[in-house]
């Protein structure tokens, strides 16, 4: 009987062991690999922030420093804000198959208070950043966003939109985007 039983028990483990064998799990997909970026350096007085990409249509946002400045200085104006300027460093990245009118005046910066606020054209102008642009498929681009907001204003989220795609053909939708 017990000879049996033990006969039992190790025909059930092969049966396991065989049955284990038959059908082994198929190992994990290798780690994409990635393009190896120097870091670069934080620019004086401004934050760091290490916030995952966002997307909004065919555009992928990864906003990636803010900062605050009393004045900006270009190559042919210093200029003073009303209030205080707001900076965000940031990187759009066009997911999408066809190019997209990129139109960085569109994208407003959210303070506590719900006001939404335009990017200033003249900082924008001063300090060479671009207006308008063609993103092309798979192009990525990084620059900063000026904003001239009232000094006692605390920035809460960038409101992007990431241009015209198939299903929003006048770019009327947006993503909130919070900046920690």
């Amino acid at each position: 009987m017990r000879q049996a039983a033990a006969l039992l028990a190790i025909s059930g483990l092969a049966a396991v062991l065989v049955t284990g064998c038959a059908n082994p799990s198929p190992p994990a997909p290798p780690a994409a690999p990635h393009y190896a970026l120097p870091d670069r350096p934080v620019r004086p007085s401004e934050k760091p922030l290490t916030l995952p990409p966002r997307t909004e249509g065919d555009t992928q946002f990864t906003l990636i420093g803010l900062t605050t400045l009393n004045s900006i200085l270009g190559s042919h104006a210093e200029m003073e804000p009303k209030g205080q300027y707001v900076r965000i460093r940031l990187v759009v990245v066009n997911t999408g198959r066809s190019g997209v009118d990129f139109d960085t005046k569109r994208q407003q910066l959210v303070t506590a208070d719900g006001v939404a606020h335009d990017v200033d054209p003249q900082a924008m102008l001063i300090k060479r950043q671009p207006s308008e642009f063609d993103l092309g498929a798979n192009v990525r681009v990084e620059f900063d966003l000026y904003y001239d907001v009232p000094r006692e204003a605390r920035p809460v989220a960038l409101r992007v939109h990431g241009g015209p795609t198939l299903t929003d053909l006048q770019d009327l939708e947006s993503t909130d985007i919070p900046v920690g």
